[in-house]
């Protein structure tokens, strides 16, 4: 029993790390010790040693003046030095960065965490209305099936996997979310033929989102990136479908392209 409750414990001062680093974006340049406990609703002594924590291992800074956490370069290069193509050699921030410029709106990345959704990233942008977007941030999970991001990933499964997953995800919902098996498979279908979906944000949203698959690096591990917007905002969700191919048509080659591309220097060392 001792046992189950130290893994316990380990689980949930993992979970309180990546929360501290996923708060961080480009709204929240800066955070302060209550800024965490607010935002997830933890005691206050032990955020603060947390954050102690993080500022001895490198992953944070703090100002002495402001009390305030920033974070360093360590936390940005830390899980990125494992990847590999676009997420290694900063393309896909690039490409988010792109897309909110263009449009003002925000953009959100999405992958598969078993039989959920998981808003990998997540940038707002000026134009949306924040009531709309209120409460999505990075780390974000629901199932797959409750949006139109987590669809289009789940249509990147095999169809004998599809089934069980539908089937799974249709019993495990509540009584108002449950689904048709069918007319989900048959919508399943159509975005497979097409790498698009149109339809709600989710997560607790009162927003829609254009969404786009990107081109898989990993089979077993799809993203989709999409803009997100209210359902009042004047927008052409067709216009915003050609901004994603185009955007990520230009997206420069694959994997080793950047490294390719460098003028070796044999003599300078």
């Amino acid at each position: 029993m001792p046992a189950m409750h130290g893994s316990s414990n380990k689980a949930k001062i993992a979970r309180r790390v990546i929360e501290v680093l996923e708060y961080f974006d480009d709204d929240h340049r800066e955070a302060t010790v209550m800024d965490i406990v607010r935002r997830y609703d933890r005691p206050q002594s032990s955020t603060s040693e947390l954050l102690s924590s993080l500022v001895e291992l490198g992953l944070l800074y703090k100002d002495a003046y402001s009390r305030s956490y920033t974070l360093t370069p360590r936390a940005a290069i830390l899980g990125s030095s494992g990847q590999s193509g676009m997420v290694r050699d900063g393309r896909l921030v690039a490409l988010i960065d792109r897309l909110v410029a263009q449009t003002g709106l925000s953009v959100g990345l999405y992958g598969m965490v078993g039989l959920k959704t998981q808003i990998i990233a997540w940038r707002s942008g000026p134009r949306s209305c924040p009531h709309s977007i209120s409460g999505l941030h990075g780390g974000l999970t629901e199932p797959l099936a409750y949006s139109a991001a987590g669809q289009l990933l789940l249509s990147t499964v095999s169809q004998a996997r599809c089934d069980g997953a539908l089937r799974r995800l249709n019993a495990e919902a509540d009584a108002d979310r449950k689904f048709s098996v069918p007319e989900m498979n048959a919508r399943l279908q159509t975005l497979r033929q097409t790498g698009l979906a149109l339809g709600h944000a989710g997560f607790g949203a009162s927003a829609e989102t254009v969404t786009m698959l990107l081109p898989a690096e990993h089979a077993d591990h799809p993203l989709t990136i999409g803009f997100v917007f209210g359902q009042g905002d004047a927008v052409n969700r067709e216009s915003l479908a050609d901004c994603l191919a185009e955007a990520i048509r230009q997206m420069p080659g694959g994997t080793g392209q950047a490294a390719s591309n460098v003028e070796h220097l044999p003599n300078a060392a």
